[in-house]
């Protein structure tokens, strides 16, 4: 724990930094990463980033980055707007934030961890890469505010998901086109004329040439563009900053050829809700196999539309098949109507999902009237975050499981919110973004752990700490808007689906049960990894990669926890009440819930569920419990207790894992995509 900061550390200086000796104290410190090493092996492979020296960080030195980066943006907000500067307390609360994070009490999101600090936020500024999720609405691609072109939803949403942001968005845009009779333009005319645009070697190159080819055909410029690829970088390049590796120009070229043929087609036309989706697909593609970044998307349509509701069969929309899994599909769904038919369609897949704007407008926690939001358009990909549109969110992971008492998890909301808020200091390089933030501070405290802590002290319990727990956010709130002088958030608390950050704190994600309490979980390590020897000497069982030859693939055992059940044993009705539970006592922004059922048992149910809770949620998904069968090295694979005991004995208890120095000279590189709740490891 932190300690009365020494002299010489409360001295104001120009840029603020932890106490060195405060740090060190940590060094030897073994973290307590969670599930017998997954959590280290996780936080190795996607958040430990290369230092100066050539060697990766580890988890002591991770913190300090993450913490020194939040408090210099603090430092200097100050003093940009003179408001002054406690060094001293500065160091009193970095220090107990700092230990926080090291005990794994609340972690910053994974963008957190990967970005803050490090050059991409400290020398490039890039603070939008510091937060989790967006929105953007098409409903006013075609007015012309301030010159926008016709093409901004899109290339906002590649520029974010290029920077690690998952982006919702909706079809509204083909609504307008229609009413308006908006027809998309021919750049191939005689009268057009040939530019040719030589592509910069650059995140912003990327985004301009694909906005210019979009704004060919919908702004009328008669302008026909050809793109020079020499300058952009060859395959298998280092990506300095983002982590990853060069993918040379295809995936762009690939991305430019596919825009031409979706867009030829509605020559013409009004633009198609298909085709919106089909572009803000591709782009997601693109950026996947781009190597630069993860993504997610979610699109958001009319639920009495069928040429919405059909984007996912792909009988119908065959086209799609190689790209329509970059986003999740839901439906604006309204409260009252019939969900019978797209209970169905539900049924057989899983898709859509269903966010109620109207309940997000109404309400923060459901029952409490908010007026403050009746602006928010959509939401993000996991649906946690109700958005205006071109606004971002940044969320923070509590483990309430990970506390001893209510006094020790209201201490560490304090650090989670200051961080979280924070964050909502730092412009992005998008004016529209800014103007939303600056005025609504949205943020996300989120919790994770909820089957876990409910096993332990049970619901009642639950129920007690976090309602609780959000009086006093609100009070932490008012005291940090106060600090910063700036507006109380909008809203502040969410339960996100968690992905690698939960396993980081040995946590179930969100508000999920695990598949199994026992399961195998499988990670990929780099053969050229020097914490594959440790991992060995550890006694992990360690195989080489049936698909990639430069990787080996270690099996952990993971317990969930004494009683934790699996999801087998949660009904859908069971898991449907806790979302409600948590949208009523906890979050004022949304519960990311995802509902496993029974196809045959529980599929037939699905319609009087939704007309249930229409009355009690934002938003929910679904997804059919479906047995696929066994393949080669499965990330999970449900086991007994026996198998569980047996591999566990293999592993030594006391691991010398965090001591290991890995000197492999390949940056950190998040997750590439999310499907779901799970993101790909």
């Amino acid at each position: 724990m932190s300690s009365v900061p020494n002299q010489s550390s409360c001295r104001n200086t120009e840029s603020f930094s932890l106490d060195p000796d405060f740090v060190a104290s940590y060094a030897e410190t073994k973290p307590p990463f969670g599930f017998n090493g997954l959590g280290e092996i996780v936080y190795r492979r996607t958040y430990s980033r290369l230092k100066v020296d050539g060697t990766r960080e580890q988890w002591f030195e991770t913190i300090e980055r993450v913490v020194n980066g939040t408090f210099c943006r603090q430092q200097e907000w100050a003093d940009r707007n003179m408001l002054g500067w406690d060094a001293c307390d500065a160091q009193r609360k970095a220090q107990t934030m700092y230990d926080k994070i090291f005990t794994m009490k609340f972690l910053p999101p994974g963008r957190g961890l990967w970005a803050m600090g490090s050059p991409l936020t400290e020398e490039r500024r890039l603070f939008a890469a510091l937060n989790n999720c967006a929105f953007v609405s098409t409903s006013k691609m075609w007015d012309n505010i301030d010159g926008a072109r016709p093409s901004k939803p899109f290339v906002f949403l590649m520029d974010a998901a290029m920077l690690g942001v998952g982006v919702g968005f909706d079809t509204r845009g083909a609504q307008a086109a229609h009413a308006q009779n908006i027809l998309v333009g021919n750049p191939h005319s005689a009268h057009a004329r040939t530019v040719t645009f030589t592509v910069p070697d650059s995140r912003e190159g990327w985004v301009e040439s694909t906005g210019l080819l979009i704004d060919s055909y919908l702004a009328y410029e008669h302008v026909n563009y050809e793109f020079d690829y020499s300058q952009v970088r060859a395959a298998g390049l280092p990506i300095k900053g983002f982590g990853g590796v060069t993918s040379g120009p295809e995936p762009l070229r690939e991305l430019h050829q596919l825009i031409r043929h979706t867009l030829d087609k509605h020559i013409g036309q009004p633009l198609s809700v298909t085709a919106i989706v089909d572009l803000m697909n591709l782009i997601g593609k693109c950026v996947v196999s781009g190597n630069v970044r993860r993504t997610a998307e979610i699109a958001f349509g009319d639920p009495h539309d069928p040429e919405y509701i059909d984007l996912k069969n792909y009988d119908v929309n065959p086209h799609r098949a190689a790209f329509g899994w970059t986003s999740n599909n839901s439906v604006f769904a309204t409260v009252g109507m019939d969900y019978s038919d797209v209970s169905r369609r539900v049924q057989k897949n899983g898709e859509p999902g269903f966010q109620w704007m109207e309940n997000a407008r109404r309400y923060g926690r459901m029952g409490e009237e908010n007026t403050r939001d009746t602006r928010v358009e959509g939401a993000n990909p996991c649906n946690e975050q109700c958005l205006e549109s071109y606004e971002l969110c940044c969320l923070v992971e509590t483990f309430p499981a990970n506390h001893d008492s209510l006094d020790d998890y209201f201490e560490t909301l304090e650090s989670a919110l200051l961080y979280a808020k924070t964050v909502t200091l730092l412009p992005t390089h998008w004016p529209e973004t800014n103007r939303v933030m600056l005025r609504n501070r949205r943020i996300g405290t989120s919790v994770s752990g909820v089957a876990q802590f409910i096993t332990r002290h049970g619901l009642n319990e639950l129920r007690t700490w976090l309602d609780a727990a959000y009086a006093r956010v609100q009070e932490i709130d008012s005291h940090i808007s106060e600090l910063f002088c700036v507006p109380k958030s909008v809203k502040t608390t969410s339960v996100k689906p968690s992905g690698t950050v939960s396993l980081l704190a040995g946590a179930t994600p969100g508000m999920h049960y695990p598949e199994s309490r026992f399961c195998i979980r499988r990670v990929r390590v780099s053969k050229n990894s020097d914490i594959l020897p440790a991992l060995e000497e550890a006694g992990y069982f360690i195989e080489d990669d049936v698909v990639d030859k430069s990787s080996m693939v270690v099996e952990i055992p993971v317990d969930h926890g004494e009683g934790v059940r699996g999801l087998r044993d949660v009904s859908m009705w069971e898991q449907l009440a806790l979302a409600a539970l948590l949208q009523k006592y906890w979050s004022d922004n949304q519960v990311s819930c995802t509902i496993t059922f029974d196809p045959a048992s529980e599929g037939p149910q699905l319609n009087n569920a939704l007309d249930y809770y229409q009355y009690q949620l934002k938003g929910v998904s679904f997804l059919p419990r479906i047995d696929y069968g066994a393949y080669p090295q499965m990330p999970y694979e449900a086991i007994d207790e026996a198998t569980y005991n047996k591999m566990a004995r293999n592993i030594k208890s006391e691991s010398q894992l965090h001591l290991v120095r890995d000197s492999e000279k390949k940056d950190a590189e998040a997750e590439r995509f999310c499907t779901n709740d799970s993101c790909t490891i």
